[in-house]
């Protein structure tokens, strides 16, 4: 074996462990870019009685209300979940939702459920999920009881 070909096998491991450090860098950089996705409602939204899924691709995410308390899960875990309620005025509050038992997992105490009671309208929703470097926004309706 002559010495080139010593000096190959030496250094063609070393290759191959910084070309996989290097591609796996790569992907993660790529992976958090930041990226905006739309949720699009599946049907007619009625968060009061459980029926309100938006979508983007393979994520899902169940919105409702139960004792003024105001719930999302989704498919994937979620790094940060932010739910905004629109008034008439297309005036927005915000309402960072809170993490429950897991990160598929937010809620927050919202006025809502009083908003459908009280008011008896279409409350006009917006939600910003986050994962990792996308960014997953919605906006919709939910319809009063």
């Amino acid at each position: 074996m002559n010495r080139h070909t010593k000096v190959a096998i030496l250094i063609a491991p070393i290759l191959a462990i910084a070309g996989y450090i290097l591609s796996d860098t790569y992907i993660e950089n790529q992976a958090q870019e930041q990226r905006v996705f739309a949720l699009n409602s599946e049907s007619e939204c009625d968060v009061l009685a459980k029926r309100c899924v938006l979508s983007a691709g393979e994520l899902k995410i169940n919105v409702y209300d139960e004792h003024g308390i105001t719930f999302i899960n989704s498919t994937f875990p979620l790094d940060k979940a932010t739910l905004f309620l629109v008034d008439q005025h297309d005036q927005a509050t915000s309402y960072p939702l809170a993490m429950e038992k897991s990160a598929y997992y937010w809620s927050r105490q919202t006025p809502l459920r009083n908003n459908l009671n009280d008011k008896n309208y279409k409350q006009k929703i917006r939600l910003i999920a986050q994962i990792k470097g996308g960014q997953y926004i919605g906006e919709f309706n939910t319809n009063s009881l």
